[in-house]
């Protein structure tokens, strides 16, 4: 869905609320005109009832039982040296 400008209203705020000329009015960008109507531009700051707002909606994967952190990384492919995704790398293979 296309979102729509509601230019009546505000070439009325530009124009009668903020005082500009028609020149002036056009001459800005949404965001200049967003500014001086002193709408808030700044991402909200990031609180706790945020961080729990993303925790319930992207809960951590429980590993399972008997692997720690270390584990993490076990199984892993070295791609870096080259390693394939059956974790081979290409040392050994008398290249």
């Amino acid at each position: 869905m296309r979102r729509r400008f509601d230019w009546p209203g505000l070439m009325q705020a530009g124009l009668k609320g903020l005082g500009l000329t028609p020149d002036q009015f056009w001459r800005l960008t949404p965001l200049e005109l967003r500014i001086m109507l002193g709408a808030d531009t700044a991402a909200p700051a990031f609180t706790r009832s945020r961080l729990d707002e993303l925790c319930r909606a992207f809960p951590d994967v429980k590993m399972e039982a008997g692997h720690d952190d270390a584990d993490r990384g076990a199984g892993r492919s070295d791609r870096s040296a080259g390693g394939d995704a059956g974790g081979h790398g290409q040392r050994g293979r008398g290249l």
